[in-house]
């Protein structure tokens, strides 16, 4: 598929926005430091980004949805700069805590609107592999930007990350202003009629499959550090190299699972990824003590676990007509929950004492969760084309009499 510069530039805000979401995974002791806080409070800035994202996700596209796309990824991306700047010189530890709430809120906006734009700008049966190049910023994210971000942190002052972030947003403004075509709005429904779509089963079916299944990810993701370190048996100083073959993945794995969505459908492409996500974190459960495999199954993980993003927005996308851009962001929203339940749900094992391994099996357990969501999606379906099918074949059944009447055999005149 041939990368279009307009792409490309939502390849340049998916960069900055997975820059900011994880780099403060791995600057928490600096924080904490620099604020004089504790890690633990330090860790409420993780959690206040992820509201954020469930806040703005549905709230922007609504009030954004009857301006051109453009004009919409352009405002969104001006305030995911303006807030991330704002973390970036934030004094205390509630005005961050405040600025991290607000550099959430474009994030699902953002992936929501870009999402139905690339759909649109592909060529015909190429919609998931177009969305999965905007989502290959975040994966580059994790295998360059995060890295950086932290050992810049480490190394000098972790304020100076989230500048890279501000410059990234900057280069991500041009490339929209420049790069990005003026599509036409689309008839914009009423908020009321936007709404319909969640009074839908299937609506949340994808919310369930997301929320519960891409836990999964964040059931293990959480805990990386201490599984590789404590049960692998690797140096901490060896981290950002496994994040790194983890981020590896997560790029191949984008790329696959866009075109696997294109290839099967959507619906049939989550199934078989979430499946494969179950069979993956049961292997690295038993291998997770020999380095070779526990590495083999960090690049597999990170690779189905990512895989999960094209497909995802572009169920929701097709089966949410008329209120697109609201449906592809509440995806968003939906897969920050996933990361806050299966951190939480994964550390519940450990805190018991049953090792640094066991999430893997909570995250089997949720992605096989996702997994059954997905089923009931297509199952109900196919139930409604059958009906469909039933109501037209009914229909046309009787049309026909009356024509046969009124051609063949002519009521006689009297």
């Amino acid at each position: 598929m041939q990368l279009k510069k307009s792409l490309l530039a939502l390849l340049f805000g998916g960069l900055g926005i997975g820059i900011t979401e994880f780099v403060m995974m791995g600057l928490l002791e600096e924080i904490a430091y620099d604020l004089t806080i504790d890690i633990p409070t330090a860790g409420h800035l993780i959690a206040a980004y992820a509201v954020g994202v469930v806040i703005g996700a549905p709230l922007l596209v609504v009030i954004a949805g009857k301006y051109p796309p453009k004009r919409i990824l352009i405002g969104l991306m001006l305030l995911f700069t303006l807030f991330n700047a704002f973390t970036a010189f934030a004094p205390s530890y509630a005005s961050l805590l405040i600025s991290r709430v607000l550099a959430g809120l474009p994030h699902g906006a953002f992936f929501g609107v870009g999402s139905v734009v690339a759909s649109r700008l592909s060529q015909p049966g190429k919609e998931a592999q177009a969305i999965s190049i905007m989502f290959a910023g975040l994966t580059i994210a994790n295998l360059i930007g995060v890295p950086l971000g932290t050992y810049i942190g480490h190394h000098f002052m972790w304020r100076y990350s989230f500048a890279i972030v501000v410059l990234v947003g900057l280069v991500t403004l041009l490339a929209l202003k420049y790069w990005m075509p003026n599509l036409p709005a689309k008839q914009a429904a009423s908020v009321k009629t936007q709404l319909r779509f969640f009074k839908r089963r299937e609506a949340w079916l994808i919310v369930g499959m997301i929320a519960i299944g891409t836990g999964g990810l964040f059931s293990w993701y959480s805990y990386i550090s201490p599984l590789m370190t404590k049960v692998a048996g690797f140096s901490e100083s060896s981290m950002t190299y496994i994040l790194m073959l983890a981020g590896l993945g997560m790029f191949f794995g984008n790329l696959l699972g866009g075109r696997l969505a294109d290839l099967v459908s959507p619906a049939k492409a989550s199934i078989m990824l979430l499946t494969a996500m179950v069979v993956a974190l049961v292997v690295l459960h038993y291998v997770a003590v020999y380095p070779i495999p526990a590495l083999a199954m960090t690049f597999v993980l990170g690779g189905t676990s990512f895989a999960l993003g094209a497909p995802i927005q572009m169920l929701m996308i097709n089966t949410a007509k008329g209120s697109e851009m609201l449906a592809a962001s509440v995806s968003q929203a939906s897969f920050n929950i996933g990361n806050a339940l299966g951190a939480f749900l994964g550390g519940l094992p450990i805190a018991m004492g049953y090792g640094y391994a066991s999430p893997e099996w909570v995250g089997a357990a949720m992605a096989a969760g996702g997994a059954l969501f997905a089923l009931a999606f297509i199952v109900r379906q196919r139930r409604n084309a059958g009906l469909a099918v039933v109501r037209e074949t009914t229909t046309a059944s009787k049309q026909p009499v009356k024509e046969v009447l009124s051609v063949d055999e002519p009521e006689p005149v009297c």
